[in-house]
């Protein structure tokens, strides 16, 4: 212990009369002490600087007092008296000089700063807290709250537009002008509302986040008040969101969930939502200005450029649409989007009925057609829509005239240009915020409602709109409203200019053709808009299915102007929620469903699936879709077979031959029968009764953890299942061997024998079947195990075995279902790499490409065995349809490249995961090859990581990559995406994976830091 704490350890036994081991804090100006108490407890010792205004220690105490009276449930620290009951004692430090000495309750958990992930919701929880907060201090008075002079009061921040000439670079200069300029346009506004007691200084460093891991993350403190003043509420909120909005990787999303949650806690008017932009960014605009200065005084201090670089990064963000952000805060808080909005919606509901018809007849007797991700196959490649395509949209309604749907979650918006990120799973703008009228091109509109032309413009681009009229109208009291018609002909733009009115029921365009709209079928694109801000002429006719609150205000469903009830043209999804109240109560509870907040799918293209929503998803788990969801090439022969006849292998038909040459072409010479079943479990089932036929024997030795199906035979030689709590237990028939696991098993990868020693280990296990006299059927494996981990045995651990077990009369099964058709890249079939030759080879799964589907191949010899007068039929086994799925399968493998594109991607991922694994401690095995790999996370010990494994998994699928979890202890990240994922969407993977993994620590909490007047340079920002 050194002086310094040793002197305040006395200190703190004199005056509180505890015994405790002392940890000093960083502070700029003061003493602090993180205080571990022998009485179990933990505190925080405040030794104030000499000369401290003893005004400020005490608004602070009594504040933390007011609020515990008012709101005790707030996370606030309790400030404990010493022992004469004194809240603020003073006491000569070892240098003779007083200080003032206050003791606080040691709130848990870790700074926002260093909390991650920022969620939407921890940021609904944090706007709650602010919100009761200052709630809880209307009441409060003190006159330490009257600060003149203070740099930090947001009302007096005009003081910086006299220091703009410290910012050198004239861009920055100018963006701090305008920001001074529109603070400046709220003076007055800001300066009649009331002001109160606020906090004033909510940044990441003053707030604690509690939770760890899986745990759902609460806010466990809200600390230090040393800035507090008076001021309007509105003023504490738009500094909190200052900083909540900083390096967030969704900012608006952030601050409306921010202002919704104090709106809900504390409710706020439409005035001073509409205050929150220009505040917050006076806030950080204060702040680069007064850092700028402080390191014009503190040239050495590298903290004051370095804390500048967060709040310049949202600054200069011009993704940031500033001009949508009153209407985007407002629809958070569910306040009218604009003043007057609840006077529009009366106008449209009291007219409904007695507009002009848009068309010159009644639409309430046009049918609906839907054109979303549910129930319609536009278009084919959610990720480019082809003029072809789009000029053919919905001819599948046969229809001179029908409509589409307004909140219509649509793939149709494909083009890279409708995603919000760099991947194609990006958050995607997918839901239509209009009424789509289809009707024969050159169909003439009339003016639902008279207004004047706003804009008119010919947007000839690919699928934009083409020609496009926006109509600004006017309800009695004069609040104004604006429709928008797209995809006309461009005819529109010579003969209307901006101004020129329009009356109700005049006809003023034409509906255009696929080469005058943008390229799609004809139809007009009806949308109506409250507010322009923000959006101007460029109005997005779709909004991300994420952000429906704001834009659902913004463009309301239009029916009423089309003289339609709205729920004739409002489309409701599938109820998520509802399918999985149905499914828990018709199936049962062992149907497991991955992620704690189940996904619902609903159409696929390659690697990507698509949610009710049209949310993209990243498929790097399911291998069964082999050569990719929804394969046209697999559509065509499977619509083709059915429009012949499906049968069965009693009678004769190419396509069973044909599929079992194509097989047999990829197999060793000596594998030469072929069984077709219906699944990887039937063919298993079947390898067991060939094994037994072939050898009279019984028992079989099998990996342990191994899982080869669900039929009993299979369960039965499938530890993964019977060893769970709850299974059948190993049947007597059965040993089990340890999985050849070279990171976490017997022999590791520096035992160059580990081969040997594995494969010795089915030794004992041959002697146990024999000593119970069951013989010796077979070994059967996962080539590479992958419940067990995703695990690739040492090379020539599997040869080793096959000798042993042939020896003992044996057979040799190669379990291939997860491993086989190229997945592996370099190989086709995982005992190729391992240079073994199997007796019976088992495919499933993947060779139907998701079509129920599962063969066994092995030698004439066993087959012969099995040949023993009692016929074996599948009812659906090498049925045409079956035989031609199969077949085309393993041609696309090969016409398309994809083993090839297994072994290139998977070397891309396998590199970047191993430098993962360098960067990450939690990171203890990175394995596998082609695509069928695995990362093993572990416990700072080195133990098995199971919770971290549930928690990234969990986090990957809210950056919308699935992926899946295996082993033992459940700890193994497994990854094997559909052969055709490409480049960019490896780049992703590990993207995604580094960002979670840097969530992951070791969840100590973090020293709490008084940080008085943090933004001067405290050490620990």
């Amino acid at each position: 212990m050194d002086d310094l704490s040793a002197f305040w350890t006395a200190a703190l036994r004199q005056l509180w009369g505890l015994d405790a081991r002392l940890t000093r804090l960083d502070g700029e100006y003061d003493l602090n002490f993180l205080v571990h108490a022998t009485n179990g407890q933990d505190y925080v010792l405040k030794a104030m600087r000499a000369g401290c205004d003893a005004d400020l220690v005490d608004l602070q105490i009594k504040a933390l007092a007011h609020i515990a009276s008012e709101a005790p449930g707030l996370p606030f620290p309790k400030v404990f008296p010493d022992l004469t009951g004194a809240m603020l004692p003073e006491i000569a430090d070892s240098e003779g000089q007083r200080r003032l000495v206050w003791l606080l309750e040691c709130l848990p958990g870790q700074c926002y700063a260093k909390a991650a992930p920022k969620s939407e919701e921890l940021i609904l929880k944090l706007g709650r807290v602010l919100g009761a907060t200052d709630r809880a201090l209307e009441g409060f008075e003190h006159e330490g709250l009257h600060r003149t002079g203070f740099k930090w009061d947001l009302m007096q921040a005009g003081w910086i537009a006299d220091k703009l000439n410290a910012i050198s670079d004239p861009a920055r200069r100018a963006l701090l002008t305008e920001i001074c300029e529109g603070f400046a346009a709220i003076a007055d506004v800001l300066a009649d509302l009331p002001k109160q007691a606020i906090h004033n200084d909510a940044n990441d460093y003053n707030i604690l986040v509690e939770g760890e891991l899986s745990e759902r993350r609460r806010i466990s403190g809200l600390i230090d008040l040393g800035d507090m003043c008076a001021a309007p509420r509105i003023c504490d909120l738009a500094i909190a969101g200052a900083y909540a909005v900083l390096d967030h990787p969704k900012p608006e999303r952030a601050l409306a969930a921010l202002v919704k949650g104090y709106h809900a806690a504390n409710r706020l008017q439409a005035d001073e939502v509409d205050l929150i932009w220009p505040l917050l960014r006076m806030r950080l605009a204060v702040s680069v200005v007064n850092s700028t200065l402080m390191a014009a005084e503190n040239p050495d201090d590298p903290y004051v450029t370095i804390s500048q670089a967060p709040a310049w990064r949202f600054l200069e963000n011009t993704s940031v649409n500033g001009g949508l952000m009153s209407a985007r805060l407002r629809a958070a808080c569910g306040l009218p989007v604009v003043d007057g909005a609840e006077r529009i919606h009366a106008y449209l509901q009291e007219h409904r009925g007695h507009f002009a018809d848009m068309f010159g007849q009644d639409l309430g007797g046009v049918p609906m057609g839907s054109l979303s991700v549910e129930n319609c196959v536009w278009p084919q490649d959610p990720f480019h829509m082809p003029l072809a395509e789009a000029a053919r949209v919905g001819e599948e309604y046969g229809q001179d005239l029908w409509l589409g749907y307004y909140n219509e979650p649509r793939l149709i918006y494909a083009e890279p240009g409708f995603r919000k990120g760099p991947w194609k799973a990006s958050d995607r703008r997918t839901v239509h915020l209009a009424v789509d009228v289809f009707a024969p091109a050159g169909t003439v509109l009339h003016a639902p409602i008279s207004g004047r032309v706003e804009v008119v413009e010919n947007r000839d681009q690919h699928l934009d709109y083409g020609g496009v009229i926006i109509l600004h109208h006017e309800t009695p009291e004069g609040d104004p409203f604006y429709t928008l018609y797209g995809h006309l002909d461009p005819e529109c733009c010579d003969r209307l200019k901006p101004g020129d009115p329009v009356a109700q029921g005049a006809a003023f365009a034409r509906l255009g053709d696929a080469g005058q709209n943008g390229g799609w079928a004809p139809h007009v694109h009806f949308q109506l808009a409250l507010t322009t801000d923000g959006m101007e002429a460029d109005w997005p006719g779709v909004g991300d299915p994420d952000e429906l609150e704001l834009w659902h205000a913004v463009c309301p469903n239009p029916a009423a102007l089309l003289n339609l009830p709205d729920d004739k043209v409002f489309y409701h999804p599938t109820d998520k929620a509802d399918i999985l109240h149905k499914r828990r109560a018709h199936f049962g509870g062992n149907l497991s469903l991955t992620y704690d907040d189940p996904v619902m799918l609903v159409r696929g293209w390659k690697h990507h699936l698509f949610d009710e929503w049209g949310r993209p998803y990243l498929d790097a788990y399911n291998n069964v879709p082999h050569v990719g969801h929804a394969h046209p090439r697999i559509q065509a022969v499977a619509a083709d077979q059915l429009k012949r006849m499906n049968s069965n292998t009693r009678y004769l038909h190419p396509a069973q031959v044909e599929f079992a040459d194509k097989i047999l072409s990829k197999m060793p010479d000596h594998l030469q029968v072929c069984f077709f079943v219906n699944s990887g479990t039937e063919a298993n089932e079947l390898a067991l009764r060939l094994a037994r036929a072939h050898t009279g024997a019984k028992g079989i030795v099998t990996p342990d953890h191994g899982y080869h199906g669900n039929t009993n035979a299979a369960v039965a030689i499938s530890a993964y299942k019977f060893n769970k709590p709850g299974g059948i237990g190993k049947a007597d028939w059965v040993e089990l061997v340890e999985v050849a696991d070279d990171y976490r098993g017997s022999f590791k990868r520096d035992d160059a024998d580990r081969a040997q020693r594995f494969a010795n280990l089915v030794d004992p296990a041959i002697a146990a079947l024999r000593d119970r006299g069951q013989g010796v059927a077979g070994f059967i494996a996962e080539t590479f195990p992958s419940v067990g981990g995703q695990i690739i045995p040492p090379k020539g651990y599997l040869p080793a075995v096959y000798e042993k077990i042939r020896a003992a009369g044996g057979v040799c099964i190669a379990d291939e279902v997860q491993t086989g058709l190229g997945r592996l890249g370099e190989y086709y079939f995982g005992f190729e790499h391992q240079g073994a030759v199997p007796d019976i080879v088992v495919m499933g799964k993947p060779i139907g490409n998701g079509h129920p589907l599962g063969v066994l191949v092995t030698t004439k010899e066993i087959a012969d065995s099995f040949n023993n007068g009692i016929e074996f039929f599948s009812t659906f086994g090498g049925s045409t349809l079956s035989c031609r799925i199969g077949k085309e399968v393993l041609d696309i493998v090969d016409d398309e490249g994809l083993q090839d594109n297994a072994r290139r991607m998977g070397d891309r991922l396998m590199a970047g995961l191993r430098q993962i694994e360098a960067d990450f401690g939690c990171v203890g095995d990175v394995r596998g090859m082609g695509l069928f790999l695995g990362v093993e996370l572990i416990n700072p010990d080195g133990s098995e990581g199971t919770e971290i494994c549930s928690y990234v998994k969990n986090r990957m699928r809210d950056h919308r990559i699935l992926i899946g979890s295996e082993g033992p202890r459940d700890n193994t990240l497994k990854i094997r995406p559909p052969l055709t994922i490409e480049a960019e969407d490896v780049d992703m993977i590990l993207w995604a994976l580094r960002d979670v993994l840097s969530e992951v620590g070791d969840f100590t909490p973090a020293p709490v830091c008084d940080h008085d007047h943090h933004h001067a340079g405290c050490g620990c920002c």
